[in-house]
C-alpha cells in the first residue's frame, strides 16, 4: 500500500540512545533538557528568535489568537486545513473568507481589503502546500490598516522567501509537527514570533499562565510537549536535507513525466526556496480528478484530496461562495510523496494517472 505520505523514521538506534537519557533522568515533560534543546536547535535552523515547542498545531493556532488579543473578525482563507477555520471559531472570533489566488492557492491579497470592516483585527492567511503567501502585499495592508497578521506555516518547515525564512514575516507563525509532516515530533507543532513582547504571552501562556511554581502570568492552558516527542525532533532534523532533496528528487520526476497532461502544477512564489512538503495536481476537472484517484485506490494508491471542501461550506460558519477555492478544492489532488517512495513507484503512479485521464 501506497500513501499520499510515510512518516520518515531516523535509525532506532539514533532515538534509542535519546530515550535512554530520558529514563535515567526520569524526567518526561515540564521544559526538560531535550525540549530546551530543540527548541534552539530549532531556532537555528529556521533562523527565528523565539520558537515555542508544543503538542499540536492546532494549539498553536489557538494560542496565536489568544496572545495577540484578537477579537471579532479575523480574515482567512477557504482553502486551508479545517484547522485554520476551527480554531478562529474556538477562540469565539468569526473567520470572514477571502478567495483565494487561482495560481499560487494562497489568500489573495488584493481582495482583503474590500473585506476590512471596523471588526476586523486581523489576517490569519496559510502558506498552502508550503507555497509563501504574498507577505509584503498582505504586510502593507496590516499596517496601513492595524491589523496582526498570523501565518498558518503547517506546510512551511525549512522555507525561504527572499532569502529569509518565511516565518519571519507577519507577527506569529504556526508550525504543525505532525508524523505527516516534513519534519514531526510524532505529535506536536510549534509558534513562533521576533516580537519580544509576544513571546512573553506565548511563553507563559503554553504552560497554565505559570511564573514559577506558586505564581501566574496570567490565564493559559497545557500546550507543552514531553522529552520523548522532542527525541524524535532532534533525530528527525539532521536528515532534513536528504529528506528534502528526495522529494524534490521525486517532484522533478512527477513534473517531468506529466508535462504534457492537462493537469497543472500551483505557481510558486518568486524568491521561495521550497521545502517539496507536498506535490500537488489542480485537475482539469472533478470528473477527472475522482477517476485519477479510483485508478490509483484499486491498486492500493492513495493520494488525498488536499484540500476538499472549501472551508466557506463548513456548516458552523456563514460565508458568500468563494467560486476560485469552491473549485479548485474539487480539482485539487496531491500525489504520493515521501522520502521512502521510490523512482519505480513515482513512476508506476505517473503510468496510472495517464491512464485515467485518457
Amino acid at each position: 500500500m501506497i500513501n499520499v505520505t510515510q512518516s520518515f523514521l531516523p535509525p532506532l538506534t539514533e532515538y534509542f540512545t535519546l530515550l535512554q537519557g530520558v529514563w535515567e533522568r526520569g524526567q518526561l515533560t515540564n521544559a526538560g533538557p531535550l525540549v530546551v534543546r530543540l527548541e534552539k536547535e530549532l531556532k537555528e535552523y529556521l533562523g527565528v528568535k523565539h520558537l515555542f515547542f508544543l503538542n499540536n498545531g492546532t494549539i498553536a493556532l489557538q494560542l496565536a489568537i489568544r496572545a495577540l488579543e484578537l477579537t471579532g473578525e479575523i480574515i482567512t482563507t477557504p482553502f486551508s486545513y479545517v484547522a485554520t477555520t476551527s480554531s478562529i471559531v474556538w477562540e469565539k472570533c468569526v473567520p470572514v473568507f477571502v478567495d483565494i489566488d487561482p495560481e499560487s492557492l494562497c489568500l489573495d491579497p488584493k481582495l482583503v481589503e474590500q473585506a476590512i470592516t471596523p471588526r476586523t483585527t486581523a489576517i490569519m492567511a496559510t502558506h498552502v502546500y508550503g507555497n509563501p503567501c504574498d507577505v509584503v502585499a498582505l504586510q502593507e495592508i496590516a499596517e496601513r490598516r492595524g491589523l496582526k497578521i498570523i501565518y498558518d506555516a503547517a506546510h512551511a518547515f525549512g522555507v525561504r522567501q527572499q532569502e529569509r525564512s518565511v516565518l519571519t514575516y507577519g507577527d506569529v507563525s504556526t508550525l504543525s509537527f505532525h508524523a505527516t509532516k516534513l519534519f514531526h515530533t510524532i505529535e506536536g507543532g510549534a509558534v513562533v514570533t521576533n516580537d519580544d513582547e509576544i513571546a512573553h504571552r506565548l511563553s507563559y501562556m503554553r504552560n497554565f499562565g505559570h511564573n514559577g511554581p506558586e505564581a501566574f502570568w496570567g490565564v493559559g492552558i497545557n500546550g507543552k510537549n514531553s522529552e520523548v516527542h522532542a527525541a524524535m525532533g532532534l533525530c528527525v532534523l539532521p536528515h532534513i536535507s536528504e529528506l528534502i532533496a528526495k522529494r524534490r528528487h521525486l517532484s522533478e520526476l512527477y513534473d517531468s513525466e506529466l508535462a504534457d497532461t492537462a493537469c497543472r502544477r500551483p505557481t510558486l512564489r518568486s524568491g521561495c526556496e521550497y521545502n517539496y512538503s507536498y506535490y500537488a495536481l489542480v485537475m482539469p476537472s472533478e470528473d477527472v480528478l475522482l477517476r485519477v484517484r479510483d485508478k490509483l485506490n484499486a491498486a492500493d494508491i492513495f493520494p488525498r484530496r488536499y484540500f476538499y471542501p472549501s472551508l466557506n461550506t463548513l456548516n458552523y460558519v456563514e460565508s458568500p461562495p468563494m467560486l476560485v477555492s469552491e473549485d479548485i478544492s474539487t480539482r485539487a489532488l496531491c500525489l504520493p510523496l515521501y522520502f521512502d517512495l521510490t523512482d519505480a513507484q513515482a513512476t508506476s503512479i505517473v503510468t496510472l494517472v495517464r491512464e485515467a485521464m485518457k
